[in-house]
């Protein structure tokens, strides 16, 4: 049975963008048909059998159209099987990724129809040449984690088909 997902995305510089891009090549491989899409661009969700969304935070709030795509959606999303993921935290240590997971948690908690099945946290990105002073004098880092955003893939894969409305 082939399960249609929707991967929609916040993304302000693009790393978030080229995570959904890996979470979206992993599920199609796993014989789903998926669409890519920026969450802002989304109007409809009744061709899709499930939604995977993604949204960087920044300084404690996660991305306004991961935010606006669950308040708009909340309806249709509480009838689907919904994965979230953040990007957020400038390193991968433990102590920053449960830090940025609690941020997360506290932005879902303001859309009360939606309960994801499944969410993440995966380091971010900082290139000081994509931000403004003060931030532009921060050092470059690239803390995101390609093996687990890939495993979490497998993972919304594996336990999609159970629970899409198909």
């Amino acid at each position: 049975m082939t399960v249609k997902l929707l991967v929609a995305y916040g993304s302000k510089h693009g790393s978030t963008r080229e995570v959904a891009e890996a979470i979206a090549e992993t599920l199609e491989k796993a014989a789903h048909e998926v669409e890519l899409r920026r969450g802002a661009d989304i109007e409809d969700l009744t061709p899709y059998d499930g939604v995977v969304l993604g949204g960087s935070l920044y300084f404690g709030r996660w991305h306004e159209d991961a935010v606006r795509f669950l308040s708009k959606h909340r309806r249709e999303l509480s009838d689907l099987p919904v994965a979230v993921f953040a990007l957020g935290p400038k390193t991968a240590e433990p102590a920053d990724l449960a830090d940025s997971r609690k941020q997360l948690e506290n932005a879902l908690q303001k859309t009360h129809c939606v309960e994801p099945s499944l969410i993440a946290v995966f380091g971010g990105v900082i290139d000081p040449a994509e931000l403004r002073f003060p931030l532009s004098r921060l050092p470059a880092s690239d803390a995101r984690d390609w093996s687990a955003i890939e495993s979490w893939a497998r993972e919304i894969a594996r336990d999609v088909g159970a629970t899409s409305r198909t």
